[in-house]
Protein backbone atom coordinates (compact mmCIF):
# COMPACT_ATOMS: atom_id res chain seq x y z
CA UNK A 1 0.00 0.00 0.00
CA UNK A 2 1.17 3.78 -0.84
CA UNK A 3 -1.19 5.28 0.90
CA UNK A 4 -3.71 5.32 3.99
CA UNK A 5 -5.28 8.30 4.47
CA UNK A 6 -7.79 10.21 6.75
CA UNK A 7 -8.91 13.38 5.08
CA UNK A 8 -11.15 15.55 7.02
CA UNK A 9 -12.81 18.80 5.65
CA UNK A 10 -15.29 21.36 6.69
CA UNK A 11 -18.38 19.18 5.13
CA UNK A 12 -16.52 15.62 4.49
CA UNK A 13 -14.55 13.01 6.31
CA UNK A 14 -12.35 10.47 3.46
CA UNK A 15 -11.09 7.14 4.64
CA UNK A 16 -8.71 5.87 2.04
CA UNK A 17 -6.14 3.17 1.07
CA UNK A 18 -4.62 3.04 -2.53
CA UNK A 19 -1.85 3.88 -4.21
CA UNK A 20 -0.34 6.99 -6.23
CA UNK A 21 -1.35 5.66 -9.88
CA UNK A 22 -5.35 5.23 -10.05
CA UNK A 23 -5.88 2.24 -10.61
CA UNK A 24 -6.47 0.55 -7.24
CA UNK A 25 -7.61 1.89 -4.29
CA UNK A 26 -10.82 2.20 -1.60
CA UNK A 27 -12.35 4.50 0.36
CA UNK A 28 -15.55 5.98 2.06
CA UNK A 29 -16.95 9.14 2.29
CA UNK A 30 -18.80 10.31 5.40
CA UNK A 31 -21.23 13.43 5.64
CA UNK A 32 -20.28 15.60 9.06
CA UNK A 33 -23.32 13.76 11.17
CA UNK A 34 -22.25 10.01 10.22
CA UNK A 35 -18.21 10.89 10.39
CA UNK A 36 -18.39 12.17 13.94
CA UNK A 37 -19.46 8.17 15.00
CA UNK A 38 -16.39 6.99 13.12
CA UNK A 39 -15.19 4.79 16.03
CA UNK A 40 -12.13 3.19 13.78
CA UNK A 41 -10.97 1.95 10.57
CA UNK A 42 -8.52 -0.55 9.50
CA UNK A 43 -6.79 -0.40 5.90
CA UNK A 44 -6.33 -4.18 5.04
CA UNK A 45 -5.28 -3.30 1.86
CA UNK A 46 -5.50 -1.26 -1.26
CA UNK A 47 -8.49 -3.11 -2.10
CA UNK A 48 -10.56 -3.56 1.23
CA UNK A 49 -11.00 -0.99 3.69
CA UNK A 50 -12.84 -1.87 7.03
CA UNK A 51 -14.80 1.28 9.23
CA UNK A 52 -16.33 1.07 12.27
CA UNK A 53 -19.29 3.38 13.18
CA UNK A 54 -19.82 3.39 16.91
CA UNK A 55 -24.06 4.01 16.88
CA UNK A 56 -26.73 2.23 20.05
CA UNK A 57 -27.73 -0.35 20.72
CA UNK A 58 -25.20 -2.33 18.27
CA UNK A 59 -22.03 -0.59 16.28
CA UNK A 60 -22.34 -0.76 12.39
CA UNK A 61 -18.80 -2.07 10.39
CA UNK A 62 -18.44 -1.58 6.56
CA UNK A 63 -16.06 -3.74 4.54
CA UNK A 64 -15.58 -1.24 1.22
CA UNK A 65 -13.81 -3.14 -1.54
CA UNK A 66 -12.91 -2.79 -5.28
CA UNK A 67 -11.83 -6.40 -6.39
CA UNK A 68 -9.61 -6.70 -9.45
CA UNK A 69 -11.30 -6.39 -12.88
CA UNK A 70 -12.31 -9.22 -15.10
CA UNK A 71 -9.19 -8.91 -17.25
CA UNK A 72 -7.11 -9.59 -13.90
CA UNK A 73 -4.79 -12.53 -13.40
CA UNK A 74 -6.15 -15.27 -10.91
CA UNK A 75 -3.11 -14.30 -8.48
CA UNK A 76 -4.39 -10.67 -8.06
CA UNK A 77 -7.95 -12.48 -7.73
CA UNK A 78 -6.84 -14.94 -5.45
CA UNK A 79 -4.74 -12.44 -3.13
CA UNK A 80 -8.12 -9.72 -2.98
CA UNK A 81 -10.13 -13.43 -2.21
CA UNK A 82 -7.81 -13.64 1.15
CA UNK A 83 -7.99 -9.49 1.57
CA UNK A 84 -11.53 -10.01 2.12
CA UNK A 85 -11.39 -13.35 4.05
CA UNK A 86 -8.81 -11.14 6.54
CA UNK A 87 -11.48 -8.22 7.11
CA UNK A 88 -13.42 -10.66 8.83
CA UNK A 89 -11.00 -10.19 11.91
CA UNK A 90 -12.03 -6.72 12.18
CA UNK A 91 -15.83 -7.74 13.01
CA UNK A 92 -18.14 -8.97 16.07
CA UNK A 93 -21.21 -10.63 15.83
CA UNK A 94 -22.93 -8.35 17.68
CA UNK A 95 -22.53 -5.74 14.83
CA UNK A 96 -24.49 -4.67 12.20
CA UNK A 97 -22.58 -5.45 8.83
CA UNK A 98 -22.93 -4.09 5.75
CA UNK A 99 -20.26 -5.21 2.75
CA UNK A 100 -20.37 -2.89 -0.13
CA UNK A 101 -18.10 -1.95 -2.88
CA UNK A 102 -17.28 -2.93 -6.33
CA UNK A 103 -17.28 -7.21 -6.35
CA UNK A 104 -16.93 -7.22 -10.12
CA UNK A 105 -19.40 -10.19 -9.89
CA UNK A 106 -23.21 -11.47 -11.42
CA UNK A 107 -24.85 -13.14 -8.10
CA UNK A 108 -27.73 -14.09 -10.31
CA UNK A 109 -31.00 -13.57 -10.33
CA UNK A 110 -32.10 -16.42 -7.77
CA UNK A 111 -33.27 -15.47 -4.13
CA UNK A 112 -30.70 -16.48 -1.63
CA UNK A 113 -31.88 -16.09 2.28
CA UNK A 114 -29.82 -13.54 3.81
CA UNK A 115 -27.20 -12.94 1.08
CA UNK A 116 -28.91 -12.26 -2.51
CA UNK A 117 -31.83 -10.29 -1.95
CA UNK A 118 -34.96 -10.11 -5.21
CA UNK A 119 -33.87 -8.09 -7.31
CA UNK A 120 -30.20 -9.74 -8.25
CA UNK A 121 -29.91 -9.41 -12.47
CA UNK A 122 -27.98 -11.95 -14.91
CA UNK A 123 -26.60 -15.13 -14.47
CA UNK A 124 -24.09 -15.69 -11.65
CA UNK A 125 -20.49 -15.88 -13.15
CA UNK A 126 -17.89 -17.75 -10.89
CA UNK A 127 -17.19 -14.23 -8.99
CA UNK A 128 -20.30 -14.26 -8.08
CA UNK A 129 -20.32 -17.62 -7.07
CA UNK A 130 -17.57 -17.27 -5.21
CA UNK A 131 -18.91 -13.98 -3.28
CA UNK A 132 -22.56 -16.21 -2.12
CA UNK A 133 -20.04 -18.76 -0.88
CA UNK A 134 -17.83 -16.38 0.86
CA UNK A 135 -21.32 -14.42 2.72
CA UNK A 136 -22.79 -18.13 3.55
CA UNK A 137 -19.49 -19.21 5.15
CA UNK A 138 -17.10 -16.56 6.22
CA UNK A 139 -19.81 -14.01 7.72
CA UNK A 140 -23.28 -15.97 8.45
CA UNK A 141 -22.15 -19.39 10.39
CA UNK A 142 -19.09 -17.26 12.28
CA UNK A 143 -20.99 -14.43 13.28
CA UNK A 144 -24.31 -15.36 14.14
CA UNK A 145 -24.75 -16.74 17.04
CA UNK A 146 -27.03 -20.49 16.47
CA UNK A 147 -26.94 -20.32 12.85
CA UNK A 148 -24.92 -23.64 11.72
CA UNK A 149 -24.12 -24.57 8.10
CA UNK A 150 -23.50 -27.85 6.22
CA UNK A 151 -20.86 -28.34 3.21
CA UNK A 152 -21.05 -30.89 1.05
CA UNK A 153 -18.26 -31.22 -1.12
CA UNK A 154 -18.88 -32.31 -5.58
CA UNK A 155 -15.03 -33.16 -6.35
CA UNK A 156 -15.52 -32.73 -10.56
CA UNK A 157 -12.97 -35.02 -11.92
CA UNK A 158 -13.00 -33.07 -14.85
CA UNK A 159 -11.87 -30.14 -14.05
CA UNK A 160 -10.64 -30.95 -10.60
CA UNK A 161 -12.58 -27.70 -9.13
CA UNK A 162 -15.22 -27.74 -5.82
CA UNK A 163 -18.41 -27.10 -5.77
CA UNK A 164 -19.98 -25.97 -2.35
CA UNK A 165 -23.34 -26.01 -1.79
CA UNK A 166 -24.53 -24.78 1.79
CA UNK A 167 -27.78 -25.31 3.78
CA UNK A 168 -28.16 -22.68 6.67
CA UNK A 169 -30.03 -24.22 9.87
CA UNK A 170 -31.24 -21.69 11.83
CA UNK A 171 -33.03 -23.25 14.52
CA UNK A 172 -30.19 -26.27 14.83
Amino acid sequence: MDRDRFHETRYKTLIYSGGHTHERGVGILFNVATAKSLGSWCPTSDRVVVAKLVANPLNLRIIQVYAPTSDSEDVQVEKFNEEIEKAKDYLQFQDIIIVMGSFNAKVGDERIENVVGPSGIGTVNERGRRLIEWCQIMILPSLIPGIKTETTVDLEESRQKKKKQKRLHPHS
